[in-house]
This record gives structure tokens, sequence and C-alpha cells, in this order.
């Protein structure tokens, strides 16, 4: 198992700070997303933690920096761009090559090829490979050393609908035997159902860090339904206790309380509740909350 420590990670180009002071943990046994808006420093920041940009901060993995591991393929899987491999070696040998030059069993590149399932294309060249086959051949590249921990930068691009599902289960199988997984993604639906825990930043800074769901309620977005003949009594008080009450009739939309403090000020009043319903915010709602003013790159509005 491997814990990932980032700390005082930074880089300029010129006068702009793409990376800024980043901290952060990434966990063994879990899935952690790497979310920000496009031009947040995701790309820069997964380059900083491998040695491969030259910038401020460290990265450990289990206590050492990326380029003081013997044999680093065994111990840190990476993918940062679509497509990392020469055009006209044939896939089995790109990774024969890989395997060669790190120590690792010609035996392990059949594995893996079977893993992403290009076993029928395992002797074609890449150059004619779709984008998705070609991530299928990066992330095989990525589990060749059977590593502990895995960076992978936009694995889902390019992959079909089946192909997410796959290297969803993929993913999440790797972090149950114990392994540290860093992916960064722009679906943030998916993302939701494959992070336990995220590093969310923005213009280079960090924003969050920590599991899926402290993020989502943090956000304050979450709201509550009600419904009660009695909401002539019963708003007033919510609104005393800091809630925000919206709509009209007998079914009203409460935030800024849960359902337990509604249902006990409800209960302190004697007023009837007929629905007490919870909607939880999505991580895409929280993330837009978090990050509305981190963005660089806007569109304009009618």
């Amino acid at each position: 198992m491997s814990l990932i420590e980032a700390r005082g990670l930074g880089k300029s180009y010129g006068p702009k700070r793409a990376v800024d002071g980043l901290d952060f943990t990434v966990r063994p046994g879990s899935v952690t997303g790497f979310l920000g808006p496009n031009g947040s420093g995701k790309s820069t920041t997964m380059r900083l933690m491998l040695g491969l940009d030259h910038g401020e901060g460290r990265t450990l993995f289990d206590g050492k920096p990326f380029n003081e591991l013997d044999h680093p393929m065994k111990h840190v899987g990476a993918l940062l761009e679509a497509k990392p491999f020469h055009p006209t070696r044939r896939a089995e040998d790109h990774l024969r090559m890989l395997a060669a030059a790190n120590g690792i069993s010609s035996m392990r590149v059949d594995e893996v090829i079977s893993m992403v399932g290009l076993e029928s294309v395992a002797r074609g060249r890449p150059k004619k490979f779709s984008l998705g086959m070609g991530q299928r051949l990066g992330i095989a590249a990525a589990l060749l050393g059977d590593p502990h921990t895995l960076l992978l930068d936009e694995p889902s691009n390019g992959l079909d609908p089946q192909g997410i599902t796959w290297l969803r289960t993929l993913l999440k199988h790797l972090a149950g035997e114990g392994r540290s997984v860093f992916v960064s993604s722009h679906l943030l639906q998916e993302m939701a159902v494959l992070a336990d825990e995220l590093v969310v930043i923005g213009r280079g800074r960090l924003v969050a860090n920590g599991p899926v769901a402290e993020f989502v309620s943090a956000s304050g977005l979450g709201t509550v339904e009600l419904s009660s003949p009695d909401l002539a009594t019963l708003v007033p008080a919510l609104e005393d206790r800091g809630a925000t009450v919206t709509g009209s009739g007998s079914t009203v939309t409460v935030t800024g309380l849960d359902a337990v403090a509604i249902g006990d000020a409800a209960h302190e009043l004697g007023a009837r509740l007929h629905q007490l319903a919870t909607r939880q915010a999505t991580l895409e709602e929280a993330f837009l909350s978090a990050t509305g003013d981190e963005e660089e790159f806007r569109g304009m509005t009618q």
C-alpha cells in the first residue's frame, strides 16, 4: 500500500501561476478523484508529482519521491496523455520494451493485455488505434508493474459507455486491493459513482481534499421538501432558525436546515407534517458552487 503526500507543489509559466502551493493526501484503499475547471492545473500537478516538470515542492510515495524509487513502474503506474507510445511499434512490443526496461516478466505483458481487452489487436500498430483503444493500451502500460499506486489523467477519454463501466469496475477493484488510485476526469456524474475521496483545485490552488460525501454536504445545497397544513406557523419558526423557505401552497422547499432540525421544530410547535423529503446535492452542483469563481475560461451568456 502507498500513501501519496503532495506538499507545496508549485509551478509558474512566466507571470502566470499554474500551480500554487498545493498540499494534499491520497490514501490507499480508495479511488481519489482529481477535479478542477479547465486550466486549473490538474495535468501540471500530476507531472510535478512525478518529477516530469521542474517546480516547487515534492510528492512522496510511501516516503520516497518518484525519482528515488527502484524500478518505479513496480511502485507507480501512470497515464498522463492519450496514446503515449510509438505509432508503428506493435502494441505487445511496446509493452515488452517497457517490461524489459523495468525488470518485469514478459508473462505480465500477456496478463495486462487481457486485463484491458486488447487480445485481438495485440499485434496491431497503435497508429491505427482509436482513442479508446489507445487509452486501453496506456492503462495496460500503467498496470504493467502491478504497482500499488496509479496516477491516471483523464483515462476515460475516448471510451464508449461500456468502456467507462469497465474502467470504473477495474479501478474500484484495484482500490479494493489496497492500492492508491488517483484519477482526474471531467465526467462529474461518473466521478460521483467512482470516487471515494476528492482533491479539488481551482486556478492551481486547493479547494478541497476529503471524502466525496463531506464535499457535497459542505456545499449546503441540499434541500428538504416539506408539506404541512400548518405552514403559517411552521415557516416563521424555521426562518428564525436560519432556514430559507421557497414555494407556496401546502408544499415548500427548505434550505439551511436538515430534515431532523425541521422535524424537531415541528414537534416543538405541534405542527403537522405530511411530507419531509431530503434531496441531496449532486457532485456536479457542489463542484460548480465550489469552483465557480475559479473558472479561467468562460463563455458569454445571453
